[in-house]
């Protein structure tokens, strides 16, 4: 598949937040966020193809119990049912990184989902044509349900992890939320948008209180605190 980096460091958002991982970023996106920090996986996709042998093996040369896979979106590169497969064989926990917008039956120990609300739809560009595609697809509860019914039916875990720009974006979480069976309070998280410790500290206030009235996580990006917006991080 199209690999835009491998790199071993510590997993920033939701649940495993803290744990080692081996990163597999695929590069390319099905939808464009105005605020996406990984704009060389999504609007301007960097990489070269690479065999899912050659990306395991890479994976195994760091001493690592966890592998996630993100992008750009995972979900939409061909080969991904099979690197999952490939990861499990070798008794991997895998955690999909996924917008949730395209669904593939595989092996998944914890699926990241994140749908995008209407803060990520991007400004006009090419004639207004991404908005067009964004708007078009970033919203499938189908999707997002049958991830969370294989979760539940393997044992396995799922996260719904909506970045937050504003308050006002919490009408849009519930609307989406109400569509959804088979999650619980502690299964949604709210992240600040925002791609550098100050911007992400000047939301902290107000994120951190509708987790309590709502009794959602707060999901902290540890990865920019330790190391700023940087690639390979």
């Amino acid at each position: 598949m199209r690999l835009s980096e491998l790199f071993y460091s510590i997993q920033g958002e939701g649940k495993l937040a803290g744990v080692p991982s081996v990163f597999v970023r695929a590069s390319g996106c099905n939808l464009r966020c105005t605020w996406c920090d990984t704009p060389y996986a999504s609007w301007d996709p960097e990489g070269d193809d690479v065999s899912v042998g050659e990306i395991v093996d890479r994976s195994l040369a760091f001493s690592a119990d966890h592998v996630v896979l993100t992008g750009g979106e995972p979900m939409i590169m061909p080969e991904i049912v099979e690197l999952a497969e490939a990861f499990r064989a070798r008794g991997k926990h895998i955690t999909v990184e996924t917008a949730g917008t395209m669904y593939k039956a595989m092996p998944i120990d914890l699926a990241s989902l994140s749908p995008k609300l209407s803060n990520s739809t991007p400004v006009d560009r090419e004639g207004g044509r991404f908005v067009q595609i964004h708007e078009s697809q970033r919203r499938r509860p189908d999707v997002l349900q049958a991830f969370i019914d294989q979760s539940r039916e393997q044992a396995a875990d799922f996260q719904l992890k909506f970045v937050v720009s504003d308050e006002t974006d919490l009408r849009e979480i519930d609307l989406l939320l109400a569509s959804l069976k088979g999650w619980k309070n502690s299964d949604v998280l709210l992240m600040p948008e925002g791609v550098s410790v100050e911007a992400l500290r000047a939301k902290t206030g107000w994120v951190g209180a509708l987790c309590k009235t709502r009794g959602f996580r707060f999901a902290p990006r540890l990865h920019v605190e330790l190391y700023g917006n940087a690639r390979g991080t």
